[in-house]
């Protein structure tokens, strides 16, 4: 099948090429469906729609997969189709191994798809010994019992209960007559036969003469009901095209509604329209021919069926805001599509247009200020509107770029089984929060810094089974893993109900590498100590970790996102570290402030307060610093003055307005001449544009067109400190 549609595509009629995009796209979202799939598997209750999910998965990759010759990856998850379907018909009965082999045949078809996707470089993944397990399992073998997995308990509007199985029941065989076409490639209709070939069980076909070239004709001995039939033949051809007749001249006797493709009164195939709102997880054909489904795999769309009376001919009757009959020959209207693939850089190139337009609004509004409202009142009012429609406008673009942290959680239960197993630990896995929307530059950046978290309360926090029903808890440890909005920040929460940290094994460790600690000190300090570099309190290095190297990896990472981390821990009940970021790095908010005639905007999340000091208030230490006393605590003053270097022609004037600045969980004063306000400012990447400038984030337009620098304050905070 796979040559067959190859030199199709080679001969210059029908070029597959501009659809590898697609087909990689849409194999990684059905191959990630598939693993969730079969992480929520209960293998003592799984039901028959979950089992035929994780088939149509497979199924689709291995179609998409054969259709571009891509005969690895078909053969593989061939495979997988062939064990999943004796499931299905609950020939036998899923246990662990099962699932176990059929993730690492999806790592697998993620490998090959990814070396096919990069032209073929690179060595090709093994895949004879995941193909020899798939067949002894699919021929009943026996298994050793692989680790217990993690139950992956995630909240969900609607909880389903589980279903027991029950025994399958006895199908009558089916004479059918199925018309495919006209089609401009009826070669294509030719591989529904292949389906029968490889699909246990499906049935008998037998080709029949066609008066019509473009026409196939098909005889059919199975006992699928055409709604599986219909499923199964749209990774061919489109839906459309197919006609499926009872030779008989009765219904099916499936009572599950049907498509309602039949044949009209006048014998010309009828096709009825889908509902105007499909189901959630109805595929959406990509183009015509070849099934490549955009969303998550489910049950089709449905069309209830009636038996008409008098000839035995079958009408359709489609749901909801559809027309109550089809009459031949009509224009079958179909589904429209409810998203559309745009890449990511037409969306930061709109992005950054919309910060143009801020920014050129922000240089009109301060430009009419001046301006006498009895006489420009229409060019005000413009003004005022163009302000509006641009905040809108602002907040829109900014949204696109906004993906759910359900994106980053959905990676971590497969992780987390696995690691579980190689430690011998029970783990639950728990995830809130999981529609909190954060910036996508984030939501990537994010990622590495979480899964390092997620891992460590894995390793360290939650103790063996037998430790924790010592301590006289459940032998099950629960890890949680939570996202909510705070303000104009997210804030992302990783919990365990494990051991915790030792402060006392802390100190000692810290003291053992010489740094500079008492006992005197909170709790919160003595957490912040596993951020330095190297530190490890784990007694044995493993290839999980103990080597010192990550949280400090971590809390930089977290940093350079302009956010924090914060550590609490109760010995013997567990810890939580949480993660607090802005919900984007493209805009911020900021208080201006003026030095001499420069401005500059201190990110206004890290502002803690301002006010005005007297010269004497400012006393001078050791080595020319200064510190300054606020409400009984002494902190470091920075001039920006001398910081920036900046000229001063007024030199009578001095600093006088102090502003409180916190980073790293340390606070210090800079000393401004002035506050000029807050307002939202479009962040630039000066390194980009420029370089890389010392205790300088980033750049931003003021209204009257001049740039104004984004100051590090973490950079200024550590400055401080030496």
């Amino acid at each position: 099948m796979a040559e067959a549609h190859q030199d199709s595509g080679g001969g210059g009629d029908f070029d597959l090429t501009q659809f590898y995009q697609i087909f990689f796209e849409e194999a990684g979202e059905n191959l990630d469906q598939m693993e969730q799939m079969l992480l929520n598997l209960n293998l003592e209750t799984a039901d028959d729609e979950e089992l035929n999910g994780v088939f149509r998965c497979a199924h689709s990759v291995k179609g998409g997969a054969a259709t571009f010759g891509f005969t690895d990856v078909a053969e593989l998850t061939h495979q997988m189709e062939s064990l999943l379907d004796r499931l299905r018909r609950h020939e036998l009965q899923p246990n662990a191994a099962m699932v176990d082999v059929l993730l690492e045949s999806a790592d697998a078809s993620r490998s090959l798809l990814a070396r096919h996707q990069a032209g073929g470089e690179g060595d090709g993944v093994p895949t004879a010994d995941l193909v020899r397990r798939i067949s002894e399992l699919a021929a009943g073998g026996s298994v050793t019992p692989a680790p217990a997995p993690i139950q992956v308990k995630i909240p969900a509007p609607e909880q389903k209960l589980p279903v027991a199985v029950e025994p399958p029941k006895s199908k009558t065989t089916r004479s059918l007559e199925i018309c495919i076409g006209p089609i401009e490639r009826p070669e294509q209709a030719d591989a529904v036969c292949e389906l029968f070939r490889d699909i246990p069980g499906l049935g008998d076909i037998k080709p029949l003469p066609s008066e019509r070239k473009d026409v196939r004709v098909f005889a059919v001995e199975t006992a699928s009901t055409d709604d599986d039939l219909l499923d199964l033949f749209a990774f061919h051809v489109s839906r459309e095209h197919i006609t499926i007749k009872n030779v008989d001249s009765v219904p099916s006797e499936s009572a599950d509604p049907g498509y309602g493709f039949f044949e009209g009164a006048a014998g010309a195939p009828v096709a009825a329209s889908y509902a105007d709102d499909p189901q959630p997880g109805a595929p959406l054909a990509a183009f015509p021919g070849y099934g490549f489904f955009d969303g998550s795999p489910g049950a089709p769309v449905s069309t209830p069926v009636a038996a008409s009376s008098g000839s035995g001919a079958l009408e359709s009757k489609v749901a909801s805001k559809a027309p109550a009959k089809t009459s031949p020959g009509a224009t079958v209207s179909q589904p429209e599509a409810a998203t559309i693939r745009v890449a990511i850089s037409k969306v930061d190139q709109l992005i950054n247009l919309v910060g143009e337009l801020v920014i050129t609004q922000a240089m009109l509004a301060q430009n009419s200020r001046a301006l006498d409202p009895a006489v420009y009142q229409q060019l005000l009012t413009g003004l005022a509107d163009l302000d509006r429609n641009t905040r809108d406008l602002q907040e829109s673009v900014m949204s696109i770029r906004m993906i759910p942290m359900s994106i980053v959680f959905s990676r971590f239960p497969r992780m987390l089984r696995d690691l579980a197993g190689k430690l011998g630990k029970k783990v639950d896995f728990v995830t809130q929060g999981e529609a909190t929307e954060l910036d996508k530059g984030l939501v990537e950046k994010i990622t590495d810094p979480l899964t390092h978290l997620v891992r460590n309360s894995c390793d360290h926090g939650v103790e063996l089974p037998a430790e924790r029903l010592a301590a006289g808890k459940s032998e099950t440890g629960t890890i949680t893993l939570s996202a909510s909005h705070q303000g104009g920040s997210i804030v992302i929460e990783v919990r365990d109900d494990g051991r915790g940290m030792s402060r006392e094994k802390i100190l000692n460790k810290a003291r053992e590498r010489g740094l500079d600690v008492s006992d005197q000190m909170s709790d919160a300090e003595v957490w912040q100590l596993i951020f330095a570099p190297g530190f490890s309190t784990a007694a044995v290095v493993t290839d999980v970790s103990g080597r010192g190297v990550g949280m400090d990896v971590v809390k930089r990472n977290i940093a350079a996102l302009n956010g924090t981390v914060e550590i609490d821990s109760a010995e013997g009940y567990g810890m939580k570290v949480s993660v607090r970021l802005p919900l984007t790095l493209a805009i911020m908010d900021g208080m201006s402030v003026g030095v001499g005639d420069e401005v500059y905007i201190l990110p206004l999340s890290s502002v803690v307060e301002s006010f005005q000091v007297k010269a004497d208030a400012v006393s001078t230490v050791g080595q020319g610093s200064q510190l300054v006393k606020v409400r009984d605590e002494y902190m470091p003053v920075i001039e920006l003055e001398k910081v920036f270097q900046i000229p001063r022609f007024d030199f009578e004037k001095s600093s006088d307005i102090m502003v409180v600045v916190e980073a790293d969980g340390s606070r210090v004063v800079l000393l401004v001449d002035e506050l000029l306000g807050q307002q939202q400012v479009v962040v630039k990447n000066l390194e980009s544009n420029y370089r890389k400038v010392p205790n300088v984030s980033g750049a931003t337009i003021l209204g009257d067109g001049k740039v104004a620098l984004i100051l590090d304050t973490g950079a200024l905070v550590r400055r401080s400190r030496h």
